[in-house]
This record gives C-alpha cells, sequence and structure tokens, in this order.
C-alpha cells in the first residue's frame, strides 16, 4: 500500500463536517504557513525542485489543502518563481524582506512576519499556525491534522510530528572517549524494554498563536507529540536526500499504478500507430508504406495470448501492415475503424467482456472514447498530452520502443496474482 495514498481524506472531512464536538473545536481559525525562501546553498532553488513531478513547495501546499482542519494557507517566500507556482497552486503569498530570507535567517521570523501583515492589512489572527516545511515531501493531510489535534486534544502550546526513534545515540568525548548519549553502554537493553523516544519529523509544526506571539519559537509552552510512520519522514537537505526521495516517490507510484490495473483482468486492447508502432511512416518511392516496430513488445504480445487472455489490436489505421502484423502475432484486429469505442462494445459484448475489466493503451485523440470507457487506459510516453491527461497509468516507454512490452509484464504479474489467490 502506499504511505501516500489519503483516500479516506473526503471521508475525513465529511465527518467532521457532521460531528458535534469536532464542529465546535473546529470554530478556531487554521493557518498554515509554508515558508520557502529561494535561496539554498545544499540545492539551489530547492523549494522549487520536483520530486514526482511536483514542486516541494507544490506538495505542501497540496497537503494543506487536502487537511480537514486547515482553513488558510499563505507561503512565505522572496522568490519570484516560488511566488508564480505558489499562486497557481492556490496559495496566497506574502512576500518576505530580505532581511530575514538569508541563510541565517529562521523560520520562526517569517512566521513572525507573516502574522504582522495580516493582522496590519486585514486585522486577521488565527487561532492556530501550521508550519509546514517544504523539505518533507511526504506530508499528508492526516499528519497536519493530526498534529493540530495532539496540540488541541492534550491543551498544549504547541505539537510537533515525530516519529518512533530506537537506535543508539553515542558522543565522542575527549575525556571518556565514546559515550552513550540516550543508554549506558554496559547495559545493552533490548528495544521492547527501552523507554520510548521520538525523532522530530520535521515536517509539521503547530502552535497556539497567542503562545507563539508571547514566546516567538515554534515549542512555545506545553508540547504535545504526533507520530506519524517512519516511512513519511525524510528531510531533503542535500542532493543525495532528494534522490533518495525522488527513487521512493517512483516505487510509490509504482504501486499506484499496479492498483489501477483490474483485477482480474478479461482483455487486453491496444491501438495499433504509436503503440505497436513509433508512430512514423516510412514511404518508398512506389508509394509502399511501412512501418518500425519493437520485437520485444512482439514477443511480450505473444506470451500474453500464450495464456488465454482476449487480445485485440483496434485500429483507424487502412494500411494492410495493421493486419499482417497482428496475424503474424496471431492477435484479433479491426482496422480501419471509423467509431473504435462502438468497435469496442461490440467486440466485447460478443466475448461477454466487461469494459470495467478491460486494459486499453493508446496515445492519440481517437483513442480518448476507448480510454475513458474502460477499466484501465494507459498511454504510452509520448502520447498526445490530453492522452496522457486522461490516462491512469503513462508509461517509461515510447510507442514502438518497449512500451507494450512494458504494460504487459506487468498484466502478466497481475493475473498470474489473481490466479494463485
Amino acid at each position: 500500500m502506499n504511505p501516500l495514498h489519503d483516500a479516506d481524506a473526503e471521508d475525513k472531512r465529511a465527518h467532521n463536517r457532521t460531528d458535534p464536538y469536532r464542529m465546535h473545536i473546529d470554530k478556531q481559525s487554521v493557518l498554515a504557513v509554508v515558508p520557502a525562501r529561494g535561496g539554498s546553498k545544499g540545492i539551489p532553488q530547492k523549494n522549487l525542485a520536483c520530486v514526482a513531478h511536483v514542486p516541494l513547495v507544490v506538495r505542501s501546499i497540496q497537503a494543506a489543502q487536502a487537511s480537514a482542519l486547515v482553513d488558510r494557507i499563505v507561503v512565505s517566500t522572496d522568490d519570484p518563481g516560488i511566488e508564480k507556482i505558489s499562486r497557481e497552486a492556490g496559495a496566497e503569498i506574502v512576500l518576505r524582506p530580505q532581511e530575514i530570507s538569508g541563510d541565517t535567517a529562521t523560520s520562526e521570523s517569517a512566521i513572525l512576519h507573516c502574522l504582522a501583515k495580516l493582522r496590519a492589512s486585514e486585522g486577521y489572527v488565527p487561532d492556530i499556525i501550521v508550519f509546514l516545511q517544504c523539505t518533507s515531501p511526504f506530508t499528508l493531510a492526516e499528519d497536519i491534522d493530526g498534529t493540530v489535534n495532539a496540540l488541541r486534544t492534550e491543551d498544549a502550546g504547541s505539537a510537533l510530528a515525530v516519529t518512533d526513534f530506537h537506535y543508539f545515540l553515542w558522543r565522542n568525548t575527549r575525556e571518556s572517549g565514546a559515550t552513550g548519549v540516550n543508554h549506558d553502554k554496559s547495559v545493552r537493553q533490548l528495544r521492547q524494554h527501552r523507554q520510548p523516544e521520538y525523532l522530530e519529523a520535521g515536517s509539521v509544526y503547530a502552535m497556539k498563536t497567542n503562545a507563539f506571539l508571547q514566546e516567538k519559537h515554534r515549542f512555545c509552552g506545553r508540547t504535545a507529540l504526533y507520530v506519524m510512520p517512519s516511512e513519511r519522514v525524510l528531510e531533503i537537505d542535500e542532493p543525495p536526500d532528494l534522490l533518495l526521495a525522488r527513487a521512493v516517490a517512483e516505487v510509490w507510484s509504482e504501486q499506484d499504478r499496479l492498483g489501477r490495473l483490474p483485477s482480474p483482468i478479461q482483455a487486453f486492447v491496444t491501438d495499433f500507430d504509436g503503440v505497436v508502432t513509433d508512430n512514423r511512416v516510412i514511404l518508398s518511392e512506389s508509394g509502399d508504406e511501412s512501418v518500425v516496430c519493437d520485437r520485444a513488445d512482439g514477443l511480450g504480445l505473444s506470451q500474453l495470448r500464450e495464456t488465454g487472455l482476449p487480445i485485440l489490436v483496434l485500429s483507424s489505421e487502412k494500411n494492410a501492415v495493421v493486419e499482417e502484423r497482428s496475424r503474424k502475432l496471431g492477435l484479433e484486429c479491426i482496422s480501419a475503424c471509423e467509431n473504435k469505442l462502438a468497435a469496442l462494445h461490440q467486440w466485447a459484448a460478443g466475448k461477454h467482456i466487461d469494459l470495467a475489466h478491460v486494459v486499453y493503451v493508446g496515445n492519440d485523440i481517437n483513442d480518448l472514447a476507448c480510454m475513458t470507457a474502460v477499466g484501465c487506459a494507459v498511454a504510452v510516453n509520448d502520447a498526445y498530452p490530453q492522452v496522457k491527461a486522461v490516462a491512469d497509468w503513462v508509461l517509461h516507454r515510447r510507442g514502438g520502443h518497449g512500451a507494450l512490452r512494458e504494460i504487459i509484464d506487468h498484466v502478466l504479474e497481475t493475473n498470474r496474482s489473481c490466479s494463485n489467490g
């Protein structure tokens, strides 16, 4: 299961709207502040760096937007690029002066400046401040709401997100060498016998505004803890951190994509030009047309056919090469098709196949109707942008360059799992 998936967010928000206790405490206004300055020595323009194709600052904004408790989101920045992309993502902007935008500037100074600006311009003072750090790309709405609820239920002045910590810490001293920080080195306690310890996640902090304004630091008053899953705790400070975050996000994205395949898969349908081929036409002097296909795709289709899964090549192309390539691979083919969706419906009905259990691979706008009708719409990597926008799965490979083999390998694995289950 993807730890980033928050499918229950809308259910939580609906519950919050109907729970009398929740409605009472939600009368408190909650402002999310995302400090995002432009300068960064470790990673230039770090807050605009992307993880899973989404800039870090936008990931924080999206988490706050999905929160059931946050009712206003402000990005504090000195950078025009961050300002533009944050506005487009739906956040408000408070421009930060240069004197609190340097390497030594604290996040607290940005939050205090933001509060002062909002109070001076509109008399707005929130009851609770949520401070979100862009450098934690895997923060979810539930982490924000969990931290705010810890603040409220424990009647604290501040709260922060943490995760369980069970490692042994050491400090090297001049007098006695390596010394245990959180343990006695002469007694190696089992994990279950140790007092619980927690690692600061670095992602979410919540403060009651009056306490924060009085003490001017994020751990004002009594501090409460919200324990979040360790798999979502990652701070990006140096280039290797960013590489790790991208790798983790890719693994989780792959898990999400696999979850979008129907279970079971009853049929596999593919367009021809731009999917089986690389979308080019080679024209000879005599007017003969030829296309380029990938042998790995052909082998994948043959393996899929051998499982008994119905396969259809569905094409509007009138070239005889469509039928010839399909015949060679032993596949059913409908070519020169003017209404692909109608043809798909007729073919599926004749085989008693539910379109909700069909995988369809396409690349251009004449595939859109079919892609929106099936259980899983797949687009090759070089597909038309409108096709990618409706696809459940966008492949890494281009049409005619192993894209079909990429999705077929997953289809084979999914159907094997269904058979074994």
